[in-house]
């Protein structure tokens, strides 16, 4: 079993930065890819990126390339995601989960409670 207890979100003005915190409890963090994922109100949940375990494999939705970085830290079980130029439309809960690989929420077993990201125009 993993928990994932996730720090950080807010309210932004457009064009600002958040960074997000997912702190994992348990000694096996380093055996699983981690992922961030978001959901907006009435859509469903989307991929947003994902660092391979050791942390040199990562992988990013188009929509947000060049904008957000993910990274870990195992000693810390700690994952991070730094979301720059923030746009209104990255409005969304934003949810850390820990799974086998890819971009697929179907792959990832444990999830994040989730926290609120607004970006006012």
């Amino acid at each position: 079993q993993v928990q994932l207890v996730e720090s950080g979100g807010g309210l932004v003005q457009a064009g600002g930065s958040l960074r997000h915190s997912c702190a994992a409890s348990g000694r096996t963090f380093s055996t699983y890819v981690m992922g961030w994922f978001r959901q907006a109100p009435g859509q469903e949940r989307e991929f947003v990126a994902t660092i391979s375990r050791g942390g040199v494999m990562k992988d990013y939705a188009d929509s947000v390339k060049g904008r957000f970085t993910i990274s870990r830290d195992n000693a810390k079980s700690t994952v991070y995601l730094q979301m720059n130029s923030l746009k209104p439309e990255d409005t969304a809960v934003y949810y850390c989960a820990a799974g086998s690989a890819g971009s697929s929420a179907s792959r990832y077993n444990y999830w994040g409670q989730g926290t609120q990201v607004t970006v006012s125009s």
